[in-house]
């Protein structure tokens, strides 16, 4: 499986995802201003891969650093962390793990530990991040697969994803192709279409390049092209990823994901939204109030490097959009379940992400 995160206590390598599929490279991340530059230049992107890249380039700085007080390891880190949250702004994982962080920094400063102690602490605290992502997205994957399998009628199973939800993604394994995944692990998967998803091209230069590593039946489709597919029968179900899921089940995803749901509503296929209880924002009421992260011109009028629009042509480049509770049909794939989003109101406590590293 691929890795888009290699780290030992001190060390940190990030996979840019800026040069696949033509280069495999690996990015060495020391500082907490080089871990914010990656992701905001998204070198390396998903949310649950942006949280863990944010928290170990401050591990990697930790362990440079000596302090002369409990005091100012806690203000560096909290400052640290603050200015790592300002990188990308729609992803709530990003912000999830600042607030454990911080947390747990300041119940850490308030005991009778040494600061050597209490940065070794932080340190153990970060690195569990990665062990829990890869055992949060298995899970993810066995019930979403479990659910596909005993709810979809339309056999043999062929699914239709949208944008890059794997191993490049997280920290392994994925959550909507991390579904994708146990699928074919029980050999119950026919196909994966999986979308361009312009204007960053996603799914073409990741979702694709993972699916043919792991040798897994896919075929690519431009982003136009899902509902001519949809009307051919050809769909099970829709999975993707999610960057937010707000109180009343509305969830902003990757630009384009709300017009794939319309289409699947109007076809009568499931729609299914896969994320850890880490996504989940119930501070917010409705998916109007989600912050929809505007990115720069150049992504629509370039690729490669090369011009493909107009001189003086004017942009618009949401990076995410936002869909309605009602067109999540398949329900909300978690670590502990499927939920439909009308139930979210009535789980809050089992759903609220107290604890990230479970």
């Amino acid at each position: 499986m691929l890795e888009a995160i290699k780290y030992k206590r001190g060390q940190l390598e990030i996979l840019d995802q800026l040069l696949l599929p033509s280069r495999t490279c690996y990015e060495n991340i020391s500082t907490v201003s080089e871990g914010w530059e990656a992701i905001r230049l998204m070198k390396v992107r998903g949310a649950p891969a942006i949280s863990i890249v944010a928290a170990l380039s401050l591990a990697v700085t930790l362990t440079k650093r000596e302090f002369a007080s409990k005091e100012d390891l806690h203000e560096f880190v909290c400052d640290s962390l603050n200015y790592l949250a300002t990188s990308r702004p729609t992803a709530v994982n990003l912000g999830q793990v600042v607030k454990l962080l911080s947390k747990l920094s300041e119940q850490y400063l308030a005991t009778e530990v040494s600061s050597d102690s209490m940065k070794n602490r932080l340190l153990e605290d970060m690195e569990k991040l990665l062990e829990s992502d890869i055992r949060i997205n298995k899970k993810i994957g066995e019930h979403g697969g479990r659910h596909i399998l005993e709810n979809c009628s339309r056999k043999p199973t062929t699914i239709l994803t949208h944008c890059n939800t794997g191993s490049l993604a997280t920290a392994g394994y994925g959550t909507a192709l991390g579904v994708i995944r146990w699928l074919f692990e029980q050999n119950s998967l026919h196909q994966v279409f999986c979308t361009e998803t312009r204007p960053y091209n996603q799914g073409a230069r990741l979702t694709a390049y993972e699916l043919v590593h792991d040798q897994i039946p896919s075929t690519l489709i431009c982003d136009s092209m899902v509902a001519s597919l949809m009307k051919s029968g050809k769909v099970s179900a829709v999975i993707v990823g999610a960057d937010r899921v707000v109180l009343n089940g509305d969830t902003a995803n990757k630009i384009g994901t709300y017009q794939i749901a319309v289409c699947a509503k109007h076809h009568n296929i499931p729609f299914y939204v896969a994320c850890p209880r880490s996504t989940f924002d119930f501070s917010l009421a409705s998916g109007e109030l989600i912050p929809i992260e505007e990115r720069p011109a150049e992504e629509m009028l370039m690729i490669n490097s090369t011009r493909i629009a107009a001189e003086g042509i004017s942009c618009w480049n949401p990076a995410f959009d936002v869909t309605p509770a009602d067109l999540i049909t398949g329900g909300i794939v978690t670590e502990i379940g499927v939920f439909p989003p009308s139930e979210l109101k009535d789980n809050l406590e089992k759903l609220a992400p107290s604890e990230l590293f479970t």
